[in-house]
């Protein structure tokens, strides 16, 4: 089931319990219930880890683009299971397999995010995710999250 609404950053707020600094998805483009979700992160100058990563050459930290994709993949596994942080359910990151970083993401980029289920158990999902500047892969992963409560 395709959702036709956007969710912009104040709905994601009911999704995601990360607030700024780390509130790493800026908009859902798509999503489709039990299936899959596109997303999209600006990278901005104003982002606090470039003041050391790294002074005179920003480069967004690949543990961040990892941390937006599982958070994406979070809001697809919030639809997918019909619940939300206010009902007392969270998602984890358990784990990532398989990851590649293709090119560098820097300040003025829109890293456009993509995850699509690919395992869905009573507490674990698996998602293949991939996230592109323009048209070019930056980084692909697998991501685990890992059903919990606050």
């Amino acid at each position: 089931m395709t959702l036709d609404t956007k969710k912009d950053i104040t709905e994601l707020f009911d999704y995601l319990p990360h607030r700024h600094p780390f509130l790493l998805v800026d908009r859902v483009l798509e999503l489709s219930v039990g299936e899959s979700i596109r997303g999209i992160k600006n990278v901005t100058m104003n982002e606090n880890f470039f003041v050391g990563h790294f002074p005179g050459y920003p480069i967004m930290p690949g543990v961040l683009i990892v941390e937006a994709l599982a958070q994406l993949s979070g809001v697809l596994a919030f639809e997918t299971k019909n619940t939300r942080p206010a009902d007392g359910a969270a998602y984890f990151l358990g784990g990532t397999n398989k990851t590649r970083f293709k090119r560098r993401v820097i300040p003025g980029d829109q890293l456009v995010m993509h995850s699509s289920i690919v395992a869905d158990r009573s507490r674990m999902m698996k998602f293949a995710c991939q996230a592109f500047v323009e048209e070019d892969l930056a980084c692909t992963t697998e991501i685990i999250l890992m059903e919990g409560v606050f």
